[in-house]
């Protein structure tokens, strides 16, 4: 059985939380244009993406990519840690 459509959908966001085991909260922004008044926009959605090793911490910018279920709310998983967050 061939696949027609084997890319799977990439995002970047940041981690607001990393409470949960092997699972990260990432609020990933994206910026869109008022269809009427040409305004742009930002828009968020929270994903929850699957951690194996659990080295994302609250305020990393991580690339996390489409993959099958893993849980009930969990369908990404993290492919790579871009930037530490800054530690106060």
């Amino acid at each position: 059985m061939s696949e027609a459509n084997t890319t799977k959908r990439r995002l970047t966001g940041r981690v607001v939380s990393d409470r949960m085991k092997k699972t990260v909260t990432v609020l990933v922004e994206r910026r869109v244009q008022h269809p009427l008044y040409g305004k742009f926009i930002t828009r968020s959605k929270k994903y929850h993406a699957h951690d194996e090793a659990s080295e994302c911490k609250e305020g990393d910018l991580v690339l996390i990519e489409e993959c099958r279920p893993l849980a009930r709310t969990k369908a990404w998983r993290v492919i790579k840690l871009v930037e530490k967050g800054r530690v106060i």
